[in-house]
């Protein structure tokens, strides 16, 4: 792995697309790491310290809501953005997953992972998203 290459935390329980994003990922100079759990995840991001989460919400042991809220209360990811990648894209979901501090809230089916890897990279550069960029500009 290329010295300091970013380090991208992919938090989904789905195998064969947590090795389609892994080699993605690792293809374009990112170092990977995985979790199939939302516990694991929660405690990867507190150990391995990632640059970004890629994060799904319906996961074993704790969802990525539970994830999310408890790395945000803990100020664990201040400096860490995260990316929703759900299959769930209902409104109320989405405004939660924002709320609770993701930079962005994508669902799977309507981004190739090119797409992702393309949004990862900006939320790395951004560090917040334009939804947040906006709550910022309008108060």
């Amino acid at each position: 792995m290329t010295k300091g290459a970013k380090k991208v935390l992919i938090v989904e329980d789905d195998e064969a697309l947590i090795n389609l994003y892994e080699k993605k990922f690792s293809n374009n100079g990112f170092e990977v790491i995985k979790a199939e759990d939302g516990a694991k995840g929660y405690e990867y991001a507190k150990t391995k310290n990632p640059d970004i989460i890629l994060l799904d919400i319906m996961l074993p042991v704790m969802n990525g809501f539970e994830v999310l809220k408890k790395l945000k209360k803990e100020n664990l990811i201040e400096n860490t953005p995260v990316v929703i990648l759900s299959n769930y894209g209902e409104t109320q979901n989405v405004t939660e997953g924002l709320v609770s501090g993701a930079v962005e809230y994508l669902i799977k089916v309507e981004h190739t992972p090119e797409e992702v890897l393309e949004i990862v990279k900006d939320a790395l550069n951004e560090k917040e998203s334009l939804v947040g960029k906006a709550f910022k500009e309008s108060a």
